[in-house]
């Protein structure tokens, strides 16, 4: 299930190496004939700033430059749009352009019929985006969705804090990691920022934990056999619990969700806690949700999730994903032509400027300029194995047991060992 990268950058090189072991009334209708009307309805999650109102301005462009067509944007929040979506595939009527992680959610809709094969279609100028970022998208050789942005989850923090509580270096190992929390605790600081209502932020951590202590291949060989239910996955549980004793959450975190006011973006942008464990999207959504809008600026850094001792992973490994969209089976002429537009050099320039994407298009990652987002791109540029997030790349219901399992570890409602069973158990019922 895991992704493997060359070392060559990721962002300076198209010829990045990848091997992929992913797991594998709505429609805008209108006839076949590209100058009838249509009317595209776009689904996505880029529902604050920075990006909400360049996809409106990039949509209202290619409207004015198109007679007849109408895009037609609902922006929704991540566990709206999921909850939505699901509806609406149900009722076998997908919207036309949708946000998609790719993976074995985006399998099931093309199992389904429910999405366009775009292989041929985005043939012509697939070959400008980066190799990698298309693994999650391509099903059985063929390519059903386009990324926008590639990324990966590591730890954003406070510089101020972590000096104010005497740490000097940003954590390398899952001990140094815990002495940190200790010591943030000690000098009255919020450690780490956490939205447990949501429960797919907190399934990052155990994750990251199976990386570390038992490598990509217990990954690859959990979705080969269906079976969670080994020493490595409750090690992994047994390790995350070692972090949630130590009580390092915000005050009300078990309600808490990521994007809210009061939620776990919000903490950090208005300087709350100390860290959050997130991907590439965290500065620009810490940000938006903070009081002043713009987040704790130069205060923020990043380092890598740390490795483990004793475990067969390594923190050069990493744990993430991108944002891109599938089209919809009944969805009108002029869709893909206006994704072509979305993954242009010059629109994929400007979501870059943003700081909230990391670009796929090649010709693109100059454009990035923020600091953190650099960070992140050297990060995965010396990558040497990529996996999808789990509750993506493995079929939909085993995804939602993985958060579900993970969040009830966290609420200290089930032990490590009973969460791999649950897991396994619904694993083995697909």
């Amino acid at each position: 299930m895991a992704a493997h990268l060359s070392r060559r950058t990721l962002f300076g090189l198209v010829g990045a190496g990848a091997g992929a072991y992913l797991l594998g009334a709505c429609g805008g209708g209108g006839s076949g004939d590209p100058d009838d009307p249509q009317t595209i309805n776009w689904w996505h999650i880029q529902n604050t700033e920075p990006m909400l109102p360049v996809w409106a301005a990039m949509a209202k462009e290619y409207q004015s430059a198109h007679d007849g067509v109408t895009v037609k944007i609902q922006p929704l929040e991540n566990e709206a749009f999921k909850a939505k979506l699901t509806t609406a595939t149900q009722a076998g009527s997908p919207p036309d352009l949708f946000q998609s992680w790719g993976g074995g959610v985006l399998k099931q809709q093309v199992d389904a019929g429910l999405v366009k094969d775009l292989t041929d279609d985005v043939k012509p100028w697939i070959g400008s985006l980066l190799p990698l970022a298309l693994e999650p998208y391509t099903i059985d050789g063929r390519i059903y969705g386009v990324p926008f942005d590639l990324g990966m989850v590591g730890f954003w923090y406070n510089k101020d804090h972590f000096a104010k509580a005497g740490i000097t270096a940003a954590p390398t190992t899952w001990a140094q990691l815990l002495d940190a929390v200790t010591k943030l605790k000690a000098a009255g600081i919020v450690p780490v920022a956490l939205a447990g209502k949501d429960k797919w932020p907190a399934h990052f951590y155990w994750a990251y934990l199976v990386m570390r202590i038992g490598g990509l291949g217990a990954l690859q060989q959990a979705a080969k056999d269906k079976n969670f239910d080994t020493p490595d996955f409750v090690a992994a549980g047994q390790r995350f619990k070692e972090l949630v004793d130590l009580q390092p959450f915000q005050k009300g975190f078990l309600g808490a969700e990521f994007g809210s006011p009061d939620g776990q973006a919000a903490t950090m942008g208005n300087g709350g806690a100390a860290m959050e464990l997130m991907g590439q999207w965290a500065p620009s959504v810490q940000a938006s949700s903070s009081t002043s809008k713009k987040g704790i600026g130069d205060k923020l850094g990043f380092f890598p999730f740390p490795a483990v001792d004793g475990g067969k992973g390594t923190a050069t490994e990493v744990f993430g994903g991108g944002n891109g969209f599938a089209v919809g089976k009944d969805a009108p002429a002029s869709t893909v032509d206006f994704l072509k537009t979305l993954l242009s050099v010059d629109s994929q320039r400007k979501s870059a400027a943003t700081g909230a994407v990391l670009p796929t298009v090649t010709e693109a990652t100059s454009a990035i300029t923020d600091v953190n987002n650099k960070a992140v791109a050297q990060t995965l540029a010396s990558a040497t194995g990529f996996q999808l997030y789990l509750d993506q790349a493995y079929p939909p219901a085993v995804g939602q047991q993985v958060n579900d399992s993970v969040a009830a570890l966290v609420a200290g409602d089930k032990s490590a060992e009973q969460i791999v069973k649950d897991i396994t158990a619904v694993a083995k019922s697909q």
